[in-house]
């Protein structure tokens, strides 16, 4: 009997040839990231309102002498570059969760009413326990949007079909719009708590020393990890509930350890720094231009790229009204924008 040998298949051959070149484009992609972030926290530590040589900022970093620069660096901006890669990490990776748990391409944390609890309580804080301090809001911010966020998944979650991206948009939509009344309504009546709030509300990396990096970092950290666990969940998600069920995952699982995870990373960041929008909403997208709408690499990839972003529009505010600064928020607002505008105009957007 002859034995008839031939060449292997093609096709897996092939398949294999397409992940290849994808999978080194999200490599070289998390590698250039990686880059990047290194190169802003030496910007950060080195801009400001007085440019440090990089010869004295290594010198401060690992053999300061009590100098000047010393102090600069290890007292003020080692703790605001920390902070700043803390929370936007936590911006980025919310970002990607709540755009792909909604599948609403125009999601941030702010649509599951983080930003808008955190601010409320904020205000309660300072209407009726007096809290002046940076210390006191953060621990209010934080409840504010742990509440506001169980209020949205429970309002979501009302009816035949469980939570569900539409009922959780909704319901945080409905309820950013109540709290934003009450908060306008509370600093309409009493000026010393609008000038207390407008402080916080801003959203700012300046005058936040290390202490307050270390009350939220657990949060956030303990965020990151939920959020992705999540990732294999959220890509069959993406294909839709029904097709997620029958590929044995548990949607409402999912649903609520993406909740969690959005939860504890954007009222994290929101607490320590106020509410910063543009992160959330952008880096997704950016990222999604050589990870693909994969989330086990989009949201390591969004985490890193929301740092970067972060400490640029700091140190761009820091150096651009010396001697003075624009606070982090104002600095994303006007930039963030019409780079947003841009990008969807040029470029096709990766469907999330």
């Amino acid at each position: 009997m002859t034995t008839i040998t031939g060449t292997p298949p093609a096709r897996p051959v092939a398949r294999r040839a397409r992940r290849n070149p994808l999978r080194r484009r999200r490599l070289i992609g998390l590698l250039v990231l990686v880059l990047l972030l290194a190169a802003a926290c030496l910007a950060s530590v080195a801009f400001g309102t007085k440019i440090i040589p990089f010869a004295h900022v290594w010198s401060a970093l690992f053999s300061p002498t009590g100098a000047e620069d010393d102090i600069i660096v290890r007292s003020l901006r080692l703790p605001r570059t920390v902070l700043g890669v803390v929370v936007g990490i936590a911006l980025g990776l919310a970002g990607a969760l709540i755009q792909g748990h909604t599948r609403n391409p125009l999601a941030d944390p702010g649509l599951l009413g983080v930003n808008a609890g955190s601010a409320f309580f904020v205000v309660l804080g300072i209407y009726l326990f007096g809290v002046t301090s940076l210390f006191g809001y953060v621990w209010f911010a934080f409840a504010g949007a742990l509440v506001a966020s169980v209020a949205v998944f429970t309002l979501g979650s009302v009816g035949k079909g469980g939570a569900t991206p539409v009922t959780l948009a909704l319901a945080g939509a409905a309820l950013t719009f109540l709290l934003g009344g009450l908060v306008s309504a509370v600093i309409l009546i009493d000026t010393d708590t609008l000038d207390a709030y407008r402080f916080w509300n801003v959203g700012s990396l300046a005058g936040r020393d290390a202490s307050i990096a270390g009350q939220v970092v657990w949060f956030i950290a303990v965020g990151a990890v939920l959020g992705l666990a999540t990732a294999p969940g959220l890509n069959a998600l993406s294909l839709g509930d029904d097709v997620a069920r029958s590929l044995g995952h548990s949607v409402r699982r999912t649903r609520v350890l993406g909740i969690v995870a959005i939860t504890l990373l954007a009222g994290g960041a929101t607490a320590a720094c106020g509410p910063i929008g543009f992160v959330g909403l952008v880096v997704p997208h950016v990222v999604r231009s050589f990870t693909g709408p994969d989330h086990r690499w989009l949201l390591p990839a969004s985490g890193l790229f929301g740092a970067i972003l972060l400490l640029v529009a700091d140190v761009v505010g820091r150096v651009v009204a010396r001697p003075g600064e624009l606070q982090v928020g104002i600095v994303l607002a006007l930039v963030g924008a019409p780079f947003f505008i841009a990008l969807v105009r040029r470029r096709k957007m990766v469907s999330v």
